[in-house]
């Protein structure tokens, strides 16, 4: 049996952790190799940082010093899987001096931005190229989409485009149909992209003016919106598919950034495997997900009420896009078309070690 390492940034509660590390493991043990999981920073942390509270930092003391004792067994692994970094604020050189074992390199993110830009950016003079050093020193890099892929490709030759990915054997379109009489629209996320949502006030209200429209918010803070039934829900596992299936279309609105053209859309993912159509800015891997076929792309407050609009009028045309969404993800961002690429990366780089 394969044994790995698995090193995530957050606890379970947070997705990088769930649908980039999490998940595999099953299948992974079914093809011989054992993946274990330790995380830095706990749930108590996402909750206080989610909630607005202060930091627990008797907790993140702790994880700390958790953190470098599961380091101290990685004599026990055959590598390790790093997610999206060791330790906060540690420069790369030491990261890569701390793992003694090959490593793959995952993100999901434009994680190289992290402290170039925003609020960390004054720690730029000394962590500015963290991320560039991590992974020009790992065995492989697997990244979340071709935007991220295409800047890790610069410092690592053998970089590999992993999605995140959906098990479509548990997100299922649900059976009947959905609600005819008022227009829903949803939205699933975390309070960090949240504000997004300020994109959509002004076509859903329009489009609140002709007849009833719902927004169904999940896992962030809802804008008001005139004209508009809000809907807001705190994000629980058990309850998500059922929220997603409520949906008459999904949408991802996004800035055009360098940080949002690292997003994975995952949401779309989602939304998708559940057969519901979608509306999508056309930023980063929206593009890649988001065709003709599966989806809309708007790019300003004008072709947001449009695209409502179109599929507000067309259930059918709503029906054709959703199903189509759904044969899409099945083929391309499932977790069971995807598991032998994540297999085969680790294969090449237990072979090489």
């Amino acid at each position: 049996m394969i044994k790995i390492l698995g090193l995530a940034l957050y606890g379970p509660l947070a997705a990088s952790h769930r649908y980039r590390l999490g998940q595999f493991v099953p299948g992974l043990a079914g093809m011989g190799i054992d993946l274990q999981i330790r995380h830095l920073l706990s749930d108590d942390y996402l909750h206080a940082r989610f909630n607005g509270q202060a930091l627990p930092l008797k907790s993140m003391i702790k994880d700390g010093m958790n953190r470098f004792k599961d380091l101290c067994y990685q004599g026990n692994f055959d590598a390790v899987m790093l997610q999206c970094e060791l330790m906060p604020l540690m420069p790369g050189w030491l990261e890569q001096a701390l793992i003694r074992k090959p490593y793959i390199y995952d993100f999901d993110d434009a994680f190289y931005l992290k402290y170039r830009t925003g609020k960390m950016n004054w720690a730029k003079p000394l962590l500015g190229s963290k991320f560039d050093t991590v992974m020009s020193g790992a065995a492989a890099v697997t990244a979340g989409n071709y935007a991220l892929a295409n800047y890790a490709s610069r410092f690592n030759g053998n970089t590999h485009y992993l999605p995140t990915v959906v098990d479509t054997d548990r997100y299922l379109p649900m059976k009947g149909t959905r609600d005819s009489v008022v227009f829903t629209v949803g939205w699933i996320g975390s309070p960090s992209t949240a504000p997004y949502l300020q994109e959509l006030i002004k076509p859903l209200s329009d489009l609140g003016k002709e007849g009833a429209v719902r927004l169904i918010v999940i896992g962030g803070k809802a804008p008001k919106i005139p004209n508009v039934s809000v809907v807001e829900h705190q994000w629980h596992e058990h309850a998500e598919l059922d929220l997603i299936n409520a949906f008459d279309v999904g949408v991802m609105p996004l800035p055009d950034d360098d940080w949002a053209r690292g997003k994975c859309a995952f949401k779309l993912i989602q939304y998708m495997a559940c057969a519901v159509p979608v509306i999508a800015s056309p930023v980063g891997a929206n593009v890649d997900l988001v065709n003709n076929e599966s989806g809309l792309l708007a790019s300003n407050a004008k072709e947001w009420l449009e695209a409502f609009r179109l599929l507000r009028d067309k259930p059918a045309m709503r029906m054709n896009m959703g199903e189509a969404g759904r044969e899409r993800v099945v083929r391309n961002y499932s977790l069971q078309q995807n598991l032998p690429k994540l297999v085969g990366v680790i294969h090449q780089v237990l072979g090489k070690a």
